[in-house]
């Protein structure tokens, strides 16, 4: 009877101990119990993204008379993308080499690392002013970037590359957009490497808390990479569910009882 019992408690406390607790799989939740310390506004705390390599740049020159402005346009006539967007981009758009400089038609190099979308913009029209037009050609120059691409791995339903063309991705919408975190994703520690003119580094995401928000990575950069880790569960191979736990537990027990059994008989 009493060895019964031990099993019993054993049982139990493995059942609680090895399932995920709902707290692990809620995102921003309020661990400061302050509704007010989250501000009403968020993206006021989004700095200008800077420009690094490997970056694709899509540029667009407009003027009075187009047909002065299209050999800067290598896109169709009009500057037109074509539906087949992502392939097109990449040959047609301007890529940030490892120097950090474009090569744009009759106008050269110009050198774009670390510098922010309107810093490029201005500093292109100014140079297309200089040397190639008057003011009265109302010259107008469009810089933006040829989509968000980052990449998902881990524990997510489906990981990958995706490329989104927004100026703003925040790492729910990124995530969201590769089928959601698993149960077994680490949703505490999501990890983010990303890249910057010294290398890489790695950053990390609490996405259970309200305070994520209020992180400078909370905003996904292009060419990021996003890892979830898989929780500890996982690698006990106890279940994801309190049932699927139990029923682990059981088939332990019932195997090492059959064992025990099968020695005694002998």
């Amino acid at each position: 009877m009493r060895d019964a019992l031990v099993v019993c408690i054993m049982t139990l406390f493995l059942i609680f101990s090895s399932c995920i607790p709902n707290q692990d799989l809620v995102y921003m939740q309020d661990k400061n119990g302050d509704n007010d310390s989250i501000p009403s506004q968020i993206t006021m705390k989004q700095k200008p993204y800077r420009v690094q390599v490997n970056d694709v740049l899509s540029i667009r020159v407009k003027a009075l008379d187009q047909k002065l402005v299209k050999m800067f346009n290598p896109i169709g006539e009009e500057g037109n993308i074509s539906s087949n967007t992502v392939e097109q981009l990449y040959f047609d758009g301007f890529t940030v080499d490892n120097h950090g400089n474009i090569r744009i038609p009759t106008v050269g190099e110009v050198n774009v690392l670390n510098y922010t979308i309107e810093e490029i913009r201005i500093k292109i029209e100014e140079r297309l002013l200089k040397d190639y037009f008057k003011k009265e050609a109302n010259v107008f120059v469009n810089v933006k970037l040829a989509g968000l691409r980052y990449t998902v791995n881990g524990e997510v339903t489906t990981p990958g590359t995706k490329i989104l063309y927004q100026e703003k991705v925040n790492i729910f919408e990124a995530i969201a957009n590769v089928g959601e975190i698993t149960l077994e994703g680490d949703r505490k520690d999501v990890i983010i490497l990303r890249n910057y003119p010294q290398g890489q580094k790695i950053h990390h995401l609490d996405l259970t808390s309200r305070d994520v928000i209020n992180s400078p990575y909370y905003f996904i950069q292009p060419n990021d990479i996003i890892y979830v880790k898989p929780v500890k569960q996982k690698s006990w191979g106890t279940g994801k569910t309190g049932f699927e736990t139990f029923t682990t537990v059981i088939s332990v027990l019932s195997f090492v009882t059959t064992t025990i059994l099968l020695i005694k008989n002998l």
